[in-house]
């Protein structure tokens, strides 16, 4: 039996057209198109291994920070 091959295949991700030369332009368009999309927030996540319990502390920890950003953040709207 003979494979089928598709040379249809459209790559998915982050692409920029570059005009007119303008490689800077478009290299400013990518890079901002990796940040927006976390790919690379997601590499750093992903290049070690966390433990469970140690993911979940970090999370706590993160949340808790985030709480504490909101308090004093009403507390000064409350004061102005």
């Amino acid at each position: 039996m003979a494979k089928k091959f598709n040379h249809d295949i459209k790559l998915k991700g982050n692409k920029v057209e570059v005009y007119n030369g303008q490689f800077e332009k478009a290299l400013r368009k990518f890079k901002k198109k990796v940040d927006d999309s976390g790919v690379l927030k997601e590499v750093k996540k992903r290049e070690f291994y966390e433990k469970p319990s140690a993911e979940k502390k970090a999370n706590k920890a993160a949340a808790r920070k985030r709480w504490l950003k909101y308090l004093n953040d009403e507390k000064k709207k409350l004061n102005l």
